[in-house]
């Protein structure tokens, strides 16, 4: 029996509650929040099929020293444009004022503020040296370079007291600190229209971004190729019956009054940026390593959160070098996801 971890959402129960088989396979799944998954997928390595935070994946494959290899499944994407946290009493007033602040992150490797970062610099030309950043704490080593002024915090200090009592300036993260949910701090989001900057953004750029991805042990996959077109298959079929139910509305099986028409409002939207093919490649925040998945040679449409049909070209995204260029299997909305030049 393999051991199959994720975190719980509409697009994972259905393989949890046992709707959804991975073909082949007997599979056991473990639910959990994702920096535990992470923490004992690149420290332990336990599980032999495993949610993954992106960025880690990304810096363990640089490293050479990946457990894991990625399959074509991305269980979470998020705007991240609210997760950015200014202190109101500093004179920050939008994205060019946080060059020379010192800004907290829960770990710098994070997904999230890698992509902010990214977003930062590519769409508001935020100097990003500029920035002295404090991290909580680095779930696996990381090394950045010389112009990069970035510290852990010492033992028993947090981030949420460091931004409350102004030792920081802002804060990046997923997860809004407490002292903004119960206003005891000068504290608010960055972007008061976080909607409208991340629409905008999807707009400009086509894309969704991935935050976590599904990967399997080198060792498992390797002693059974099947598994990864299994996996995906059944992830896909998860997806597929949740996108349906967010259009049921003899019973909302939401708990949100107008979701079916935000479903059918995002496929139109999503139509319209995939037939463009007006967004520009260039615009994902870029690594400088390949991003290592199975190639499960499937169409486009099996991956699209998008309506079928999307016409987009495939285009390559920029690298900091010709080695290291990945192929774009899809459009930012229906799959930002690539396939690495270093296949298995």
């Amino acid at each position: 029996m393999l051991t199959l971890a994720s975190t719980l959402s509409d697009r994972t129960r259905p393989l949890h509650d046992g709707r959804v088989k991975v073909a082949g396979f007997d599979i056991a799944y473990v639910g959990g929040e994702p920096e535990e998954l992470f923490r004992i997928a690149l420290r332990e390595g336990r599980y032999e099929i495993t949610e993954l935070s992106m960025a880690s994946h990304i810096l363990s494959v640089a490293r050479g020293d990946s457990r894991y290899i990625g399959v074509p499944v991305f269980p979470s994407r998020a705007f991240r444009h609210s997760a950015i946290y200014v202190r109101t009493d500093r004179d920050i007033n939008g994205p060019a004022d946080l060059a020379g602040r010192v800004i907290g992150v829960p770990e710098y490797q994070q997904t999230a503020a890698l992509w902010v970062r990214g977003i930062l610099r590519e769409h508001y030309g935020v100097d990003l040296g500029a920035i002295a950043w404090k991290s909580g704490g680095e779930r696996t080593p990381i090394t950045l370079p010389p112009e990069i002024d970035m510290q852990v915090i010492a033992a028993g200090d947090t981030l949420e007291a460091m931004l409350a009592e102004g030792r920081i300036d802002a804060f990046i993260g997923p997860r809004a600190p407490a002292c903004f949910l119960d206003r005891s701090a000068p504290v608010a989001r960055l972007f008061p229209d976080t909607r409208g900057e991340e629409e905008a953004y999807f707009r400009t750029s086509g894309f969704f971004p991935i935050m976590h991805c599904i990967a399997i042990r080198r060792d498992v996959a390797a002693a059974h190729p099947g598994l990864a077109r299994a996996a995906f298959n059944a992830f896909d079929a998860g997806k597929a019956m949740a996108l349906a139910e967010l259009a049921m509305v003899i019973v909302l099986r939401v708990s949100l009054p107008w979701i079916a028409a935000e479903a059918m409002r995002w496929r139109g939207w999503w139509r319209q940026v995939c037939n463009s093919g007006s967004a520009p490649a260039s615009s994902a925040p870029t690594t400088s390593s390949r991003v290592e998945v199975i190639p499960c040679n499937v169409s486009i449409q099996a991956f699209s959160l998008a309506a079928p049909g999307c016409r987009r070209p495939r285009s390559t995204t920029r690298s900091t070098s010709s080695a290291s260029r990945g192929r774009w299997t899809g459009c930012g909305p229906c799959l930002p996801a690539r396939a690495s030049a270093g296949r298995r």
